[in-house]
């Protein structure tokens, strides 16, 4: 799919909360932009033992990017963990040991 198909086609993912809080009772109410900006920063601390950040692109889609300066845009978070392999040139394993322990540590 091209980069402009994925913009456009964007819906709204089935865990947003803020999107439909009946469906989280109890959860802390947060505007979409709020919930949004907060996984990315979660999504940050991971990708930063694989040199990538995560970062917003028009409220609708995220960019990937490598610390050499690559980048690919990405629908959802779903997606995001394939393309970060692509970049990374790795496997990102959420439960690498030595990811674990950068967790601990941060």
């Amino acid at each position: 799919m091209c980069s402009l198909c994925g913009v456009l086609g964007a819906e709204d993912h089935w865990t947003d909360a803020s999107a439909r809080p009946e469906t989280f009772r109890g959860a802390r109410t947060q505007t979409r932009r709020q919930e949004r900006f907060e996984r990315i920063a979660l999504a940050n601390r991971i990708l930063r033992h694989y040199r990538l950040t995560l970062g917003d692109f028009q409220g609708r889609s995220y960019v990937l990017r490598s610390a050499t300066g690559r980048q690919e845009l990405v629908p959802n978070l779903v997606g995001m963990w394939g393309a970060a392999e692509k970049l990374a040139g790795r496997p990102c394993d959420p439960l690498d040991l030595d990811l674990l322990d950068a967790l601990e540590r941060d």
